[in-house]
């Protein structure tokens, strides 16, 4: 029963986590986009350059949230009691 209390505790912080980690990224990619807008909308001719760069940002900061599913991936299914949550999902 202890070992399904922590699996029902890691799954409910990997969720808070994955969630928490893609509005932060949603919001830090809209904003970034916003930016190289404005700047490609006041210098047309720099257009090329701003775009390298912000698709270069948006990776970084996509792998941010990858990063975080990793994090809550591991959480549900590599944690100490995996045998003793398979025993119980068992029978």
């Amino acid at each position: 029963m202890e070992a399904l209390q922590f699996f029902i505790a890691s799954v409910t912080a990997a969720g808070f986590g994955i969630a928490i980690a893609a509005f932060g990224c949603g919001i830090g990619q809209g904003m970034g986009l916003k930016a190289a807008v404005e700047g490609v909308a006041r210098n047309p001719e720099s257009s090329a350059k701003v775009t390298v760069t912000m698709l270069i940002g948006l990776a970084m900061i996509e792998s941010l949230c990858i990063y975080a599913l990793v994090v809550s991936l591991i959480l549900i299914y590599a944690h100490p009691q995996a045998a003793a949550i398979a025993e119980l999902f068992a029978k």
